[in-house]
Parts: C-alpha cells; sequence; structure tokens
C-alpha cells in the first residue's frame, strides 16, 4: 500500500502547490505522484503478463507526460500530448490483448463518436491552428481507449479497468479546459484526482 500511499500523499502536494501557485513545488511533487503509481502498477504484478506490461508501458509514458507538462511552453505542451497519446495506444493494445469482440468495438466507437465530436466542437474555436490536428487525432485515441475497455469489459475484463480507462477521459477534459479554454485552479481541483484515480485503478488490473 505504500504506493498507493505516495501517490495520495503527493497528490495531496499538488493541489496545494497548484492552489498556492507555486511551479517549484508542483515539479517536486508531480513526478512523486506518477512514481506512485508506477509501483502501484509493479505491487500488482505488472511485468508477468503481456497485459500488465502494455499497461505499464502506458503509465511509464504517462509519467513522461506529467513531467513534460510541467512547463507552459506550447512546444512542452505538444510533447506532453504525443506521450500521453502513446499511452494511450499502450493502452488500447492491453484491452485489445484480452480479446474483445470487434462488433461490440465497433458499436462503443460510434456510440462515443458523439462525444468525441462534442469535444471537438467545444475545443475547435480555441485552439491554437498549430495544435488544431494534434488535438484531433488525441481525441480519436482517446476515444478508441475507451471504447476498447469497454468491449473488454463486456468480454469479462475487470470493471475497474473501464472505470480507470472512462475516469481518464474525464481527467483529460479539465486539461483541455484549463489549456485552451479557461485556466483555473477549479480544473486542477477535480481533474487531478480524476487523473491519478486512472492510473492507480489501470494500475491495479494489472
Amino acid at each position: 500500500m505504500i504506493w498507493f500511499g505516495l501517490t495520495l500523499a503527493a497528490l495531496a502536494g499538488v493541489l496545494w502547490a497548484e492552489h498556492a501557485e507555486s511551479r517549484q513545488w508542483t515539479r517536486r511533487f508531480k513526478p512523486v505522484a506518477s512514481i506512485g503509481f508506477l509501483g502501484w502498477a509493479l505491487h500488482h504484478g505488472a511485468l508477468e503478463t503481456s497485459y500488465g506490461q502494455a499497461i505499464f508501458a502506458g503509465l511509464v509514458l504517462s509519467w513522461f507526460g506529467d513531467v513534460f507538462l510541467l512547463s507552459k511552453r506550447s512546444s512542452w505542451f505538444l510533447a506532453g500530448l504525443i506521450a500521453f497519446l502513446a499511452a494511450h495506444v499502450a493502452y488500447i493494445v492491453a484491452f485489445v490483448g484480452l480479446g474483445p469482440s470487434w462488433s461490440t468495438t465497433a458499436m462503443s466507437v460510434a456510440a462515443l463518436a458523439v462525444a468525441a465530436w462534442a469535444v471537438r466542437r467545444w475545443l475547435r474555436p480555441t485552439l491554437p491552428q498549430k495544435m488544431k490536428r494534434p488535438v484531433d487525432v488525441y481525441i480519436v485515441v482517446i476515444t478508441m481507449m475507451v471504447a476498447t475497455a469497454f468491449a473488454a469489459w463486456r468480454a469479462g475484463a475487470p470493471a475497474t479497468m473501464l472505470a480507470g480507462a472512462v475516469t481518464f477521459y474525464l481527467s483529460d477534459l479539465s486539461v483541455a479546459r484549463d489549456r485552451f479554454v479557461s485556466a483555473a485552479f477549479a480544473n486542477r481541483l477535480w481533474g487531478l484526482p480524476l487523473y491519478y484515480g486512472a492510473q492507480l485503478l489501470l494500475g491495479s488490473t494489472c
């Protein structure tokens, strides 16, 4: 439980630092919180199965994404976006490896396409020109991630896996709102707990 506790304690530190607008302390706490979910996944045997290895790869890529997003520069934000994009691809590989039905996956994608369209329409007017294509790609990939998670759950995968995928999706909405719509601590107040909760849920399924 030490890794779980480490993530929660560091998350509290991140939220305090964000509220205090202390970039210095955010840079210290955030990587530690992410190390916690890596240790949590290893504690659950992440390296012992192909599924666990794919999930762990996603968590490692997320750690890099967290570090890249510590910078306010657009180039580092793009690097973070790419890291998280790759993380979602790793999660897709993990979920598909559980043998979900392709028909269920296709139906899930079709249902989630409505939400994807709504998110794209919400963000499009405020996106810088150079970010429009990367964000479009990201929306497609994270939609696929949730769709394959749902299909895998329907095929018998644990509900915690689906909960982790959905929670991750919701946490990304807070990042998008904070970066492109209206920057505010309130976005991080609900988004960061959802994000770290998602990673802990996914790590626990290893």
